[in-house]
C-alpha cells in the first residue's frame, strides 16, 4: 500500500555569494528550522532525515541537523551532482509513501567556493570520464572554458545548429530570468536586464554565451518536511500540498552514442523522468502552469523546455518569442528568477525549487504568484547523472 505524501512545512534561506555565507551548519540547521516552524512541528516528530549536499565531508548532514536536534533518528548523506537536494527529496518521498515512515525530513545545503565548478579529487578518475571523448569531439575546437560551461554551451550550440536557433534566444531567457527575480526576495541577483544587455555582456564563447547566460555559483540552505497524510491529520500539520508523482532517471546508451552534447547534458533524462510522471498523475504538459526547472544555463533551460514536453523538439524558440514561458503565457517557467537569478548552491538547489512551487500551491508567492495553477512541475538535473522531475499538486 502506498501512503498520500504531503509537503507539511518548507523552509528556505537567502542565497549568498561565496564568502558571504554562514558555516554550511548554520545555513543548514536554519533551513530546517524555517520548515519546522512553517509545518508548526517539532523536531522530534522526524523519523529519518536525508540531507543532500556536493562539496562535503562524509557525515555533514549530522553536524547541521545536530544543531537542531539530537534525537537519534537516521540521517542518510546524499551526493548526486547538481540535483543532490531533490534526491533527497526523492528518498524521503520513497520513505514516507512506502509506509516505512509517516515523517521524513529532506535537506540540502551547500558551502561554495567562488568560481567555476571543479573536481578536488585529482588522484582519481573523474565522475563524468564516460563523457569526455564525446566532449572533446564536439568541442575541441574551443579551449580555455570551463567543463560545465563546454557542457552546456556546447548543448545549446548543438541546438542553435540543428534547428537554426538565434543566441538572441537564449538572452531573452535570461531577461525573463531577471524580470521574474525582480520580484523575488529571496533571488540575489534582482536587476532587470534586457535582451539586448544579456548581448552585450562579457562574452564567454563567441556566438553561444555570454557571462550572464551563465548561473553562479552562491551558498544556501533549503528544507521540507515530508509526511502522510494521515500523520498530518492527527498532529494538526498542513496537507494542501501534495507529491502527485516523482521520478528518477539515470544515463542510458543514448546518452554516448551516437554523440550528441545535447543528450549529454541529460535530455534523455529529463524527457524519460517527464513521460513517467505526467503517466503516473495522468495528465500532460499542457496542464502544467507552473515550473521550476534547471537552468544552470539559459542554453539547458531552452533544452528543457522541449524534454518537458512544453513544446516540440526544435520548437523551443518559437515558444520563447511567442512569450509561453512567462506570465500570460503557456507556463510561467522559474517564478523565482530560477538558477541564472538566485544562484546554484548545489545540494540546495532542488529544495529551493520544492520551497517555491510549494509556496505557489498555497497561494503564498505574492509577487511571484501564478494565478490558477493547480499542479506545479520541478526539474532538477545532475550531470554525471540523475534528473529527478516532481508534480506537486493541491490536495
Amino acid at each position: 500500500m502506498t501512503q498520500k505524501t504531503c509537503i507539511a512545512g518548507v523552509g528556505m534561506i537567502p542565497f549568498t555569494k561565496p564568502g558571504a555565507s554562514g558555516s554550511y551548519v548554520d545555513m543548514g540547521a536554519e533551513a530546517v528550522r524555517q520548515a519546522l516552524k512553517d509545518a508548526g512541528a517539532s523536531y522530534d516528530l522526524i523519523q529519518q532525515a536525508f540531507v543532500g549536499y556536493v562539496y562535503g565531508d562524509s557525515t555533514c548532514g549530522q553536524s547541521a541537523l545536530y544543531e537542531v536536534g539530537l534525537s537519534g533518528v537516521p540521517i542518510v548523506n546524499v551526493n548526486n551532482n547538481c540535483s543532490t537536494g531533490s534526491s533527497a527529496l526523492f528518498l524521503a518521498r520513497q520513505a514516507v509513501e512506502s509506509g516505512a515512515v509517516d515523517c521524513a525530513l529532506a535537506l540540502g545545503f551547500e558551502q561554495m567556493q567562488p568560481g567555476a565548478l571543479k573536481s578536488h579529487w585529482d588522484d582519481r578518475p573523474p565522475a563524468m570520464a564516460k563523457g569526455a571523448p564525446i566532449v572533446a569531439e564536439l568541442t575541441g575546437d574551443v579551449s580555455g572554458i570551463p567543463g560545465a560551461l563546454r557542457m552546456f554551451g556546447g548543448a545549446g550550440r548543438e541546438h542553435m545548429q540543428k534547428y537554426g536557433t538565434r543566441m538572441e534566444t537564449f538572452a531573452a531567457i535570461r531577461a525573463k530570468a531577471s524580470r521574474h527575480a525582480a520580484n523575488n526576495p529571496l533571488a540575489i541577483f534582482r536587476k532587470v536586464v534586457t535582451t539586448e544587455d544579456v548581448m552585450n555582456d562579457q562574452v564567454i564563447w563567441p556566438g553561444v554565451m555570454t557571462r550572464l547566460m551563465a548561473c553562479p555559483p552562491t551558498c544556501g540552505g533549503a528544507a521540507a518536511l515530508v509526511v502522510s497524510e494521515s500523520f498530518a491529520r492527527k498532529h494538526g500539520l498542513r496537507t494542501d500540498v501534495v507529491i502527485l508523482a516523482q521520478s528518477m532517471t539515470t544515463d542510458r546508451q543514448i546518452a554516448f552514442d551516437p554523440p550528441s552534447m545535447i543528450q549529454m547534458v541529460g535530455f534523455d533524462m529529463a524527457q524519460r523522468a517527464a513521460n513517467e510522471v505526467y503517466e503516473k498523475a495522468g495528465v500532460g504538459p499542457r496542464d502544467i502552469r507552473v515550473a521550476e526547472m534547471h537552468d544552470c544555463f539559459a542554453h539547458n533551460e531552452l533544452l528543457t523546455y522541449e524534454a518537458l514536453g512544453f513544446c516540440g523538439v526544435g520548437g523551443a524558440e518559437k515558444f520563447v518569442v511567442d512569450g509561453d514561458n512567462t506570465y500570460g503565457g503557456q507556463v510561467v517557467t522559474n517564478p523565482s528568477g530560477g538558477l541564472l537569478s538566485k544562484g546554484h548552491p548545489l545540494g540546495a538547489t532542488g529544495l529551493a525549487q520544492c520551497y517555491e512551487l510549494t509556496r505557489q500551491l498555497r497561494g503564498a508567492a505574492q509577487a511571484t504568484q501564478v494565478e490558477g495553477a493547480t499542479m506545479a512541475l520541478q526539474h532538477n538535473l545532475g550531470l554525471g547523472g540523475a534528473c529527478v522531475v516532481t508534480l506537486y499538486g493541491r490536495n
